[in-house]
C-alpha cells in the first residue's frame, strides 16, 4: 500500500506538469484573446511559478485593453526573473494608461538590459518627448538613426524635437530627410504643417498641395492649405480648400469660419454672414462681445490677431 502511495505521488505531478504543458500550448494557439487568459489561468493554476504563463497573460491582457492586469503580470516575472522584453512591455503596458514616468523608467531599464533593444530605446525617446524632455530624447534618437538610418518616422520625431527647442534648422533638415527617405503625403504634412508653424506660408502650399496630391482624404492637409491660401491672398483656393473639409465634417467650426473671411474678402457678404453665423451655432456663441470667445479655434491659438481683424469685420455683416 505504502509502494502505491508513492507512486501516485510521483504519477499526480507529471499529469499535472503535463496538463498545464498543453493548455498553454492551446493558449499560444488561440486567437481569441479572452480564451487565451482562460487557459493561461489554468496554467498558473496548475503551476503558480510559470513565469511564461504569466508573461504570456500579459501581453493577452494588454491586447484587450486591461492594462492594469497586463502590469500585475509582468511585475510578477520582474520580481522573479527580470528581462528586457517583460520590463519593455510593462513599459508598453504603463504608457497606454500615460503614466509616461514609470514607462520612461522600464524602457530604460530594458535597453539598459539589452542594448541593442532598439524598439526599447526608440520608446524610450518617444516618452521622453511626451515628457517635455527635449534635449534627451534627440539623444536617443540620434542613437536610433545611427542603428536605424532608414525609418523615416525617427526623423519626424526628432524634428519635432528640435521644433520644441526652437532649433528650426535642425528641424527643417530632419522633415526634409524624411521625406527624401519616404516621398509619403504624411511627410509631406508634416513639413507643411512645421512651414505653417514658422509662417513660411508659400512653402507649406507646396507641401500641402503634395500632401493632397498623395493622399487626397487629408482633410487636415485640405484645412491647412485652405489657412495658408488665406493668408497668401488667394480667397477662391481658400474657399475650395475650407469648401472640401465641410464635405468631411460640415460642423467643422474651424473651417466655417476660414470660409466666412475668405467669403468677405471676395466681398460675398451673404455667404460670409452664412457661414459665419453657422460657425457661431456650431460654437454655441449667440453674441459676439470679444475675440476670447474664438478661443477653443486654430484660429485664436494661431493666428490671433488676423482672426481679431477679421471678426471685427464678420460682426458687422
Amino acid at each position: 500500500m505504502k509502494k502505491l502511495f508513492f507512486t501516485l505521488l510521483v504519477i499526480m505531478p507529471l499529469i499535472s506538469i503535463g496538463q498545464a504543458n498543453k493548455l498553454y500550448r492551446q493558449a499560444l494557439k488561440t486567437t481569441d484573446l479572452n480564451k487565451k487568459i482562460a487557459l493561461l489561468n489554468e496554467v498558473i493554476d496548475l503551476e503558480p511559478k510559470n513565469l511564461d504563463a504569466y508573461f504570456q497573460r500579459g501581453l493577452a491582457k494588454n491586447d484587450s485593453g486591461d492594462y492594469s492586469g497586463a502590469i500585475v503580470d509582468y511585475s510578477k516575472v520582474i520580481v522573479e526573473q527580470p528581462d528586457a522584453d517583460t520590463y519593455y512591455n510593462r513599459g508598453n503596458s504603463r504608457y497606454s494608461m500615460k503614466d509616461f514616468k514609470e514607462a520612461k523608467e522600464d524602457y530604460a531599464k530594458a535597453y539598459i538590459l539589452d542594448e541593442n533593444f532598439i524598439d526599447a530605446l526608440y520608446s524610450l525617446a518617444c516618452v521622453r518627448f511626451d515628457l517635455g524632455e527635449y534635449e534627451k530624447a534627440i539623444i536617443d534618437f540620434n542613437k536610433v538613426i545611427k542603428a536605424v538610418p532608414s525609418q523615416p518616422k525617427t526623423y519626424i520625431l526628432r524634428a519635432s524635437a528640435y521644433k520644441a527647442l526652437e532649433n528650426y534648422q535642425k528641424a527643417l533638415e530632419d522633415y526634409s530627410t524624411a521625406i527624401l527617405i519616404e516621398a509619403s503625403s504624411d511627410n509631406y504634412f508634416s513639413r507643411g504643417e512645421f512651414f505653417m508653424e514658422i509662417k513660411q506660408y508659400q512653402n507649406a502650399n507646396i507641401d500641402l498641395t503634395n500632401a493632397i496630391i498623395l493622399n487626397k482624404n487629408n482633410a487636415f492637409a485640405y484645412f491647412y492649405r485652405g489657412v495658408s491660401n488665406l493668408l497668401l491672398s488667394k480667397y477662391k483656393d481658400a474657399v475650395s480648400d475650407f469648401s472640401t473639409v465641410l464635405n468631411f465634417d460640415s460642423n467643422d467650426f474651424d473651417a466655417n469660419l476660414g470660409l466666412a473671411m475668405a467669403y468677405n474678402k471676395l466681398n460675398d457678404t451673404a455667404k460670409a454672414k452664412q457661414h459665419f453665423d453657422r460657425a457661431n451655432a456650431i460654437l454655441n456663441l449667440h453674441e459676439i462681445t470679444n475675440i476670447a470667445q474664438y478661443s477653443n479655434t486654430y484660429w485664436f491659438e494661431n493666428q490671433y490677431h488676423y482672426l481679431n481683424i477679421e471678426v471685427s469685420k464678420l460682426v458687422k455683416l
